[in-house]
């Protein structure tokens, strides 16, 4: 008889047995006639996709949400046992690594920070398998194993092979980071680029679940855009989409690092706020905070230049819209601390820019904290453990 890890992986080769527990993982508790409307199955493939994850004990019975069937038969969901693994979630940012234990729901259970003091790749891998190990012996107090591992980076990230192939925040350059950290720490890694990892946990237990198309917008020191288009993350054929940020509004405007001129990011990330913040009012501010707070003051200048980056946001989320038609945007990222600088700027921009019933896209803001952002990285690992094949190029 096969050993229980080595049914485990044929079961995350089976297309069936992934899509019905991403099913049940998003939407649960369900009931198997219910899992047959939602994923299309017949009865018959539902039954045979839940047995087996039943008999590993990672999707459960829940007899008190049962109810009465048509023929007087309780009907009674599953669920899945989120205590049943557990994966460790690390976002990098320029400052910190934040690692996230969760559990097979993606429930946060143990959060860690460790300031950067160093941004060379040697340093900041040996902070991750130091907060990595940290929180498997964390994880021995659940009883349970940690099944996998996911990191969030922003910038090119290489999914398949596991590489940051250029991260701007960082300056890395082909960083083989999956391979590294896997030998540090014996786990199964997923690297992934940092907007895609939080899309994957805004479809599966955020904002996004029970859409079938979305757009996800960060804005703070980077401006990005995850995109879930046929219930699918669309990744690129090069592991590159979503970079509302390096799209050019204005040819005339400044300089973005990536070589062009006007780009999103060079009018609306945090960076560039700052830089303009100081231009128009003469004032040596020093953090996005001063920045924000000198705006709020009622500073001509600075409000000008927050109004600036609220119109290039929202145009370029009219853009999104026209391009891919999401039934909603949903605006995050550390840079909602001045949405309300922003609100009018995107609001109008956005209302010019989107062609005709593009403008019925819901478009909503959601605070999540950089904690998420390592769940997001967790999502991935579990992502990665059940063998759901929700990326697209």
């Amino acid at each position: 008889m096969p050993s229980a890890s080595a049914r485990e992986a044929a079961l995350a080769t089976t297309p069936a047995a992934s899509l019905v527990f991403t099913t049940v993982l998003s939407h649960g508790p369900l009931t198997r006639a219910e899992i047959a409307r939602r994923t299309r199955l017949s009865a018959a493939a539902v039954t045979k996709a839940v047995r087996p994850l039943m008999e590993l004990g990672y999707v459960i019975e829940d007899p008190n949400q049962g109810t009465r069937s048509a023929l007087g038969r309780p009907a009674i969901p599953v669920r899945v046992d989120g205590g049943k693994a557990f994966f460790v979630g690390v976002k990098v940012t320029g400052d910190e690594i934040i690692a996230v234990l969760a559990d097979l729901c993606c429930r946060i259970r143990v959060v860690r920070h460790l300031a950067l003091a160093d941004r060379q790749p040697g340093a900041v891998l040996a902070s991750i398998a130091e907060l990595v190990l940290e929180l498997l012996t964390e994880a021995e107090g659940f009883g349970a194993p940690v099944r996998g591992l996911g990191i969030a980076v922003s910038g090119d990230v290489d999914r398949e092979d596991g590489v940051v192939r250029y991260s701007p925040f960082l300056q890395w350059r082909d960083v083989r980071l999956a391979e590294i950290i896997g030998a540090a720490t014996g786990l199964p890694v997923t690297v992934d680029n940092d907007v895609r990892a939080l899309t994957v946990a805004e479809q599966w237990f955020g904002a996004g679940v029970g859409l079938s198309s979305f757009a996800l917008v960060t804005v703070g020191a980077g401006i990005g855009c995850g995109l879930v288009v046929h219930d699918r993350v669309v990744s690129g054929a090069h592991g590159v989409t979503g970079e509302i940020g390096h799209v050019s509004i204005d040819p005339l405007g400044p300089c973005c690092y990536c070589g062009n001129n006007g780009c999103v990011e060079a009018i609306a990330a945090d960076p560039a706020i700052l830089r303009g913040v100081r231009e128009a009012t003469g004032k040596p501010v020093a953090t996005a905070a001063e920045a924000l707070e000198l705006a709020r003051s009622g500073d001509l200048g600075a409000r000008e230049v927050y109004a600036r980056a609220g119109q290039a946001i929202g145009q370029a989320i009219g853009s999104v819209v026209n391009l891919f038609g999401p039934q909603r945007v949903i605006i995050s990222g550390e840079g909602l601390a001045a949405y309300d600088l922003f609100a009018e700027g995107i609001r109008d921009a956005f209302a010019a820019s989107a062609f005709g019933s593009a403008a019925q896209s819901d478009v909503m803001t959601r605070p999540l904290p950089f904690e998420e952002w390592a769940r997001g990285a967790a999502a991935t690992a579990i992502q990665s453990f059940i063998g759901s094949d929700t990326y697209e190029e």
